[in-house]
């Protein structure tokens, strides 16, 4: 239900959805899931993404429509996970007397996390965003190189 039909303040309800939003962790049974926790499960629900492997590259594709791409934060965690995360915040009333009859588009958080392989070159990582759709590519270590084989010359007494 949309609370701004029943003409409340848009100023009360983004305070609401601030309150709500909130983590009250202090008061949760040990075996019940944070709040926290579920808004991220959420979220990571919410967030579309391919992923794609190449000969050179893994590359990762996320919609993520409504971001600036500094509202989009790309990174690697030291358990070797790409996180990638964002959020997009209800803008607020510009023009005064003008009031949302219908609210659709999507808000909230954006996340998504990956387990990357150990063949990763973490010093090669690109991020594009565009469109709406923001593509991750970071690049493989060359293969290890095959042992040659050791000569050992035999000594004869």
């Amino acid at each position: 239900m949309d609370l701004r039909v029943m003409g409340l303040d848009p100023n009360v309800i983004d305070t609401l959805h601030e309150l709500l939003d909130f983590s009250d962790e202090s008061d949760k049974s040990h075996h019940a899931p944070s709040r926290a926790y579920i808004r991220d499960s959420k979220a990571m629900a919410a967030t579309p993404a391919d992923v794609k492997e190449y000969p050179e590259a893994f590359v990762f594709v996320l919609d993520m429509p409504g971001l600036k791409p500094d509202q989009i934060k790309v990174q690697v965690e030291q358990d070797n996970k790409l996180v990638v995360s964002g959020e997009r915040r209800r803008e607020k009333e510009k023009e005064p007397g003008v009031k949302y009859l219908t609210m659709e588009r999507r808000l909230g958080k954006y996340l998504k996390k990956f387990a990357l392989p150990e063949n990763v070159n973490h010093d090669k990582i690109s991020a594009v965003y565009q469109d709406g759709v923001l593509t991750v590519t970071i690049a493989k270590k060359p293969p290890p190189e095959p042992k040659k084989p050791k000569a050992i010359q035999v000594q004869v007494n």
